[in-house]
């Protein structure tokens, strides 16, 4: 039987079915579990969850000497929902300024989930198919809100938590891609869920090694490749049975020229989703910083990932630029008038007309007054000429101009 309580009735013992209130907001990464660990308590009663839902089935009631009017009975017998069949719910647009304060708790939020998720699986215990589901709806909430915000800020990720928010990164472009391509809602959300769960493998890597500075030796990089059949093997003993998050999950590095790995599929052997998941997850690779690289400007990026034809499929590749943008959020320009500008937002007429922030002069090689500019307007009569590389010209705080 499932009751609401008040958290002030809570003891150890109990089985919370579910925490009332806003996911980011509430301290725990899984969303059903057995309270056991006095720490847990405490954190539970000092939070800003007011009520939770029980299951007097798996776990302890409210204590009899307590008042029993402030339980009251919601569903019986338990029945869990069928997270599969959750609709995502239509969002608000949002401006990028506006989303990008929302998406950082997000991001927050995310950090602790994956982090736990992560610690979780190393220990040995099953990947919490439910709660995981959850935060890709967050994450998707976000991306249908404002569609660069998220993506561009997660990739601000430091090295030490490349590993947790290379996670995050990939299911918000693997649910960014997945609407350019005109997927379904379905296939959306498993896009999103198979983009979070692809590296799992990885919790099966020794941290010496998954964070080693320097270059891999030949056992070591053995080993680092083994992790999509590591994770895929977790997701079958999680109980986890979508194809499409078992499929990415052991293909997201195969390659269209068959040079890739675990199977050395080519073309036509590799599914759509897979194909998604290997641009989304080298394009995240390729632009954070890692413990052994900083990462590359996202323009460039793409630039550079263009010329791996053999690498990607070009319809699901096309589709990605037009996804992130020709000139990503945080890419810096050189502009027909000779001055430096980042972007900061797209506009809707045009992926060669952002918005960017101009800040810099290369003819006096000087900061100059931050304009912010809409390429896209006839009245501008600027215009982007390519990609400029930050460090070239002694800038380093491009990211922080922008974000």
């Amino acid at each position: 039987m499932l009751k609401i309580i008040s958290t002030k009735q809570v003891r150890l013992g109990m089985f919370i079915y579910e925490l009332k209130g806003a996911w980011i907001d509430h301290p725990f990464w899984n969303k059903a579990f057995k309270l056991e660990d006095i720490s847990d308590l405490k954190k539970l009663q000092a939070s800003v969850v007011k009520e939770i839902v029980i299951d007097t089935s798996k776990g302890l009631d409210v204590a009899k000497l307590e008042v029993q009017e402030e339980a009251h009975q919601v569903v019986t017998p338990a029945a869990e929902p069928s997270p599969e069949k959750k609709p995502m719910p239509t969002q608000v647009q949002t401006s990028t300024s506006e989303e990008l304060e929302l998406a950082k708790k997000v991001i927050k939020a995310s950090k602790k989930a994956v982090t736990s998720m992560f610690h979780e699986v190393r220990m040995g215990k099953a990947v919490n198919n439910e709660a995981a589901l959850q935060l890709v709806d967050d994450i998707a909430a976000s991306i249908a809100r404002n569609g660069g915000a998220l993506i561009s800020l997660v990739r601000l990720k430091n090295k030490d938590d490349y590993t947790y928010m290379h996670s995050v990164a990939v299911c918000a472009l693997m649910v960014a891609l997945a609407k350019e391509l005109g997927l379904s809602e379905a296939e959306t959300s498993q896009a999103g869920m198979a983009g979070l769960l692809h590296d799992i493998g990885k919790a099966g890597i020794p941290l010496d090694v998954l964070n080693k500075p320097g270059a891999l030796t030949d056992e070591e990089f053995t080993t680092v490749k083994s992790h999509p059949e590591r994770g895929h093997a977790m997701l079958v003993q999680s109980n986890i049975t979508d194809e499409v998050i078992l499929d990415v999950c052991l293909h997201h590095h195969e390659k269209v020229n068959g040079m890739g790995y675990p199977d050395k599929l080519k073309a036509d052997q590799i599914s759509l989703f897979a194909k998604m998941g290997a641009v989304c997850d080298v394009y995240d690779a390729v632009t954070s910083n890692r413990p052994y690289k900083d990462g590359w400007e996202p323009g460039v990026s793409l630039q550079r990932m263009a010329q791996w034809a053999d690498h990607f499929d070009n319809t699901v590749f096309e589709a990605f630029v037009k996804s992130v943008g020709i000139y990503p959020i945080g890419t810096m320009v050189k502009l027909k008038s000779g001055r430096l500008a980042v972007v900061i937002d797209q506009s809707q007429n045009s992926l060669l007309t952002p918005i960017v922030k101009v800040f810099f002069s290369t003819q006096s090689k000087s900061r100059i007054p931050v304009e912010v500019l809409d390429l896209s307007k006839l009245s501008v009569q600027d215009a982007i000429i390519g990609h400029e590389n930050p460090v070239a010209w002694g800038i380093h705080d491009i990211n922080e101009i922008w974000s």
